[in-house]
């Protein structure tokens, strides 16, 4: 009863989404806690939800501050530089532009930490993406397709989870799977570059005038010169475009930041200040990435003093801080509202009874394929569940049944990683709907672009890590 009311609950919840019958903050509040009246929690429901929000709340105050530190930066103009640098490599060309997004969500993914990444790729990008009528959704697809192969590395949180609950190296299970990482990455590169090469498509096919040959594009004169030009981008959002349009001294025609959130004439910049701001980014960086202190404390310290220097005037801190409060409530009511579907899924015990049916629908012959097996079973749970509850709830279980047909522990762990990239697009995961969020894209939007891609990817992983021998069969 309770694996049925599980896996119902998600199904529906995952349908109204990407339907649009409900949006995704209404979804996680109500479809829970109906299946969980369901599932008879009556009363209990508020403690099991409360219970789950404790225990959030870190999560919610790293990204709150997290968001607004980099806000802050992006405000007073330390990512101006590096969007400069992006677009003279990549130009007007979205095809390259998408590329870029890979390229630099890579990058950062190596921190180890999502959040993160998705904030100075979001900032940086989006901008760009806004300028040229490209679809939000695809830099949502391919930050998210990117970071999520990349969740495998050994400081990030799966490889540390399963390599402590199964009581093996961390580098033991991630280096034979280096591999199996490069061709999922390289299967990510060639969707971003056939996703880029879409847009251009539908660029050129939408406006040939501007697109066409001859264009900005293609380094030629571009076929509109109004300066007033606003476009929607497609992706269903309706953000105007408030492009502006330089001329250049050959008689060319480029669009510039004007009007964007990195306006080159905004009041908030503070160019004086920033060799202080880019110390003080990469210092919170090298302390995030040597963990010596809880990211929620580091960012609000790194808030703090970043509203102190670059603001020192009370009325400006105040000003800046409610400019970014709409964003800042947009994500941290969403991790909340999050908090309900795993309150209920643990609360109730329906994790518990899901983790059960999946050990006990695997026949016996099936045994000496266990490690393919907790790869391919990793994808959905991963998805459906928390990191928390598959590594040290249901990976072990499996683990166990695997030594019985000698199949290794650390060969068992090495498969259960490879459903990263679809876990890192569930609604469970605080990091992507931060990037939904701050990217202005439907969660059921993303899904419906990065679902089937990302599947391809974690089986695609799978498969090399069997072929290369790391994920062995009994």
């Amino acid at each position: 009863m309770l694996v049925a009311l599980g896996f119902l609950m998600v199904a529906t919840f995952m349908a109204l989404i990407m339907t649009k019958r409900m949006t995704p903050l209404l979804a996680l509040i109500i479809v829970p806690t109906v299946f969980g009246l369901f599932a008879g929690a009556g009363l209990g429901l508020g403690d099991m939800v409360m219970d789950a929000v404790k225990s959030m709340s870190g999560t919610a105050a790293l990204l709150m501050f997290a968001i607004m530190y980099f806000g802050i930066m992006i405000d007073v103009g330390l990512f101006d530089k590096l969007v400069d640098g992006i677009l003279k490599l990549v130009g007007n060309d979205p095809a390259k532009v998408v590329m870029g997004t890979a390229l630099l969500t890579g990058l950062i993914s190596l921190d180890g930490d999502g959040s993160t990444t998705f904030i100075v790729v979001t900032a940086a990008l989006l901008p760009i993406y806004l300028r040229l009528g490209m679809s939000p959704v695809v830099l949502t697809c391919v930050a998210g397709l990117t970071n999520g192969t990349l969740n495998i590395v050994p400081w990030g949180g799966p490889t540390a989870r399963a390599a402590a609950a199964l009581h093996v190296d961390a580098s033991a299970v991630f280096v034979p799977m280096i591999p199996a990482l490069a061709v999922g990455l390289v299967v990510v590169f060639g969707f971003a570059w056939a996703m880029g090469i879409s847009e251009r498509k539908r660029l050129q096919r939408e406006d040939p005038l501007r697109w066409g040959p001859g264009s900005v594009m293609t380094g030629g004169t571009s076929g509109s010169s109004d300066s007033g030009n606003t476009q929607t981008p497609a992706g269903g959002r309706g953000v105007a475009l408030l492009e502006k349009v330089a001329v250049r001294g050959d008689g060319t025609e480029t669009a510039t930041m004007n009007g964007t959130v990195l306006d080159p004439t905004r009041e908030t910049l503070r160019p004086k200040l920033f060799w202080f701001n880019l110390s003080m980014t990469v210092a919170i960086f090298v302390l995030l990435i040597l963990d010596l202190m809880p990211l929620s404390y580091l960012f609000m310290v790194g808030t703090a003093v970043a509203l102190l220097v670059n603001f020192p005037k009370i009325s400006d801190q105040a000003k800046m801080i409610a400019s970014h409060a709409s964003s800042v409530i947009a994500v941290v009511s969403m991790v909340l509202a999050a908090a309900v579907l795993t309150g209920v899924l643990s609360g109730t015990g329906m994790v518990d009874a899901m983790s059960a049916w999946l050990v006990d629908v695997i026949p016996t012959s099936m045994g000496p394929y266990l490690a393919i097996l907790t790869g391919i079973i990793s994808i959905p749970a991963t998805f459906f569940m928390s990191n928390d509850a598959f590594y040290f709830g249901i990976l072990p279980v499996l683990t166990e049944a695997g030594a019985h047909y000698g199949i290794p522990a650390v060969d068992m762990a090495r498969a259960s990683i490879t459903g990263q990239p679809v876990h890192m697009q569930s609604p469970l995961v605080p990091a992507i709907l931060l990037l939904v969020s701050m990217a202005k894209v439907d969660l059921g939007d993303h899904h419906k672009k990065v679902l089937w891609r990302a599947l391809v990817v974690s089986l695609v992983m799978l498969a090399v890590g069997v072929l290369t021998g790391a994920i062995g069969i009994g």
